[in-house]
């Protein structure tokens, strides 16, 4: 399945006012379990932080989680960066509108190549590398971007249907390169890398995975049969928007033995 004209479609809905995206921003927060774990983990992270900390968000998308980072502390430095030249200047309008680019900056950039030597004390990388194939690359230049004690934080599909493959090997998302991670290959890439301290545990156990099916899998595949499923969506969300929120209240409560999503940080060291 194809998610470009999706994203696209949903861009153009939510970028005719500030509100608009900063309401969209909210529901993906809500919907999303990956934001629930990442959140959970940058609150954490936040209070270790000074003040004119650095922060690095790999793969920025949409921008919501840098626009999540720069509330959660306002003097913070971001930078966001994006394959796609539209999402970079998207976010840049609304941010300049928010009155935010002063500290918040987008920019289109490739990060198999980017690299700003010991800059960054927080590195994001939220559902980037399934869609990178020489992710070795990327893994090594945010260790050489990280300063030292700076911490990569990252999400991505693990290798337990994280990408959704069938029998056939096709993917629900096409734009993903790989069916997701094996832990110990991920982290023996981190550690090859130079990362130390890494964790990784599973999310998206068997109640998380539902409220992915829920929320995400069974909406967009509406949408791309049909886009006047737009008119009924409000409805559908009405009625699982509940049971969603109880389904990732528990996913983050709890430690799974295995789920198709995995959390991951990993720490530069003092050499």
């Amino acid at each position: 399945m194809q998610y470009d004209n999706i994203k696209r479609t949903l861009g153009v809905v939510f970028n005719h006012h500030p509100a608009l995206r900063k309401c969209f921003y909210m529901l993906l927060d809500l919907l999303l379990l990956r934001a629930w774990h990442i959140k959970k983990e940058l609150r954490r992270l936040a209070k270790t932080l000074p003040d004119d900390a650095y922060i690095f968000d790999a793969g920025a998308g949409f921008g919501q989680y840098a626009y999540f980072m720069a509330h959660l502390n306002k003097k913070w430095n971001i930078k966001a960066v994006d394959i796609k030249e539209e999402q970079v200047e998207d976010c840049n309008r609304f941010f300049e509108k928010n009155r935010q680019n002063h500290r918040v900056h987008f920019e289109r950039a490739d990060l198999t190549a980017f690299c700003e030597p010991e800059k960054y004390h927080i590195a994001l990388a939220i559902d980037v590398m399934e869609h990178i194939q020489d992710d070795v690359s990327v893994f090594r230049n945010i260790f050489c971007s990280l300063k030292q004690g700076g911490v990569l934080l990252m999400s991505t599909p693990s290798d337990k249907g994280g990408s959704d493959t069938d029998h056939d090997r096709n993917t629900f998302i096409d734009e993903h390169v790989r069916n997701g991670y094996n832990p110990e290959e991920l982290r023996k890439k981190l550690a090859n890398a130079g990362f130390s301290e890494i964790k990784i545990a599973y999310t998206y156990g068997r109640l998380g995975n539902i409220s992915w099916l829920l929320s995400m899998k069974y909406p967009m595949l509406a949408l791309g049969a049909s886009k006047l499923f737009f008119i009924l969506l409000p409805f559908y969300y009405i009625i699982v928007f509940p049971l969603c929120l109880l389904l990732n209240w528990w996913d983050i409560s709890v430690r799974h033995s295995s789920g198709t999503g995995l959390k991951i940080s990993g720490v530069k060291l003092q050499s």
